[in-house]
């Protein structure tokens, strides 16, 4: 089975999740074929909006933990390393429809989204302190950014979920709708039907002000990451996740 469905309707890129029995947990080969296909997309004229989404009852749980656990995955050049710069640099519009759990990376990678519209069951959580690890894809930057540092510090610190009324304050959605990806279809549609060129300049205007200091923080979030993965500490929270998890 395709762990990532891809699906080109005229303009339109949808890229899915289909891992279920996983709860679409990524693993490194998710990750390099998300990469490639967002860096193709960015080079396809064809392709004027992109949009993430899953085929299950859940957006994603985040990373496989016995794939990390198995290789250490965060150098420059490795599957994960390049799915974060594909989102960082991609320069059409990048849009979500997400339920479910929102794990981990299934949260951080909706800073990088244009436009992101959510179940009424999602639930979002950025678990890195409660795992040994430090926060990823330059949400140590955007999150506070977004909702101020005492809840950010709040959040990341206690590893607490939170719902789609706190997304929406947050601006971390733009809406909530029962059908996520019917409304954000309807949104990249209209995107799609925008001048090409001018619908790329005001998105990198919006993104300008801080795409290179974000580069240098998604640096050192992923040097941080990967000793914090190597360590002992991390181990046992993992170990003391898995265990819980299999009760």
């Amino acid at each position: 089975m395709e762990e990532i469905l891809k699906q080109s309707d005229g303009p339109i890129l949808t890229l899915t999740l289909n891992r279920p029995a996983k709860q679409n947990a990524i693993t490194r080969a998710m990750y390099q074929e998300l990469a490639e296909s967002i860096n193709n997309a960015d080079q396809d004229p064809a392709i004027r909006v992109v949009i993430i989404r899953s085929a299950a009852a859940h957006f994603t749980a985040g990373n496989d933990i016995y794939d990390f656990l198995n290789d250490l995955p965060l150098e420059e050049g490795s599957p994960v390393s390049n799915f974060l710069a594909a989102i960082l640099e991609f320069s059409k519009p990048l849009l979500a429809a997400v339920n479910g759990n929102a794990v981990g990376i299934g949260t951080t990678m909706l800073f990088h989204c244009d436009v992101v519209v959510a179940a009424p069951d999602t639930k979002f959580s950025m678990p890195f302190v409660t795992l040994g690890l430090v926060p990823e894809a330059g949400s140590s930057l955007l999150f506070p950014r977004l909702v101020g540092h005492q809840r950010a510090a709040k959040t990341f610190l206690t590893g607490e979920a939170f719902g789609v009324e706190s997304a929406l304050e947050f601006g971390l959605i733009a809406e909530v709708a029962t059908d996520p990806y019917q409304s954000i279809r309807a949104i990249a549609e209209a995107i799609a039907a925008q001048p090409p060129t001018a619908v790329l300049r005001t998105k990198a205007l919006l993104k300008s002000d801080l795409h290179e200091r974000l580069k240098v923080v998604m640096r050192a979030e992923g040097e941080l990451f990967h000793i914090a993965l190597q360590s002992d500490e991390a181990r046992e929270a993992f170990m003391n996740f898995l265990a819980k998890k299999g009760k």
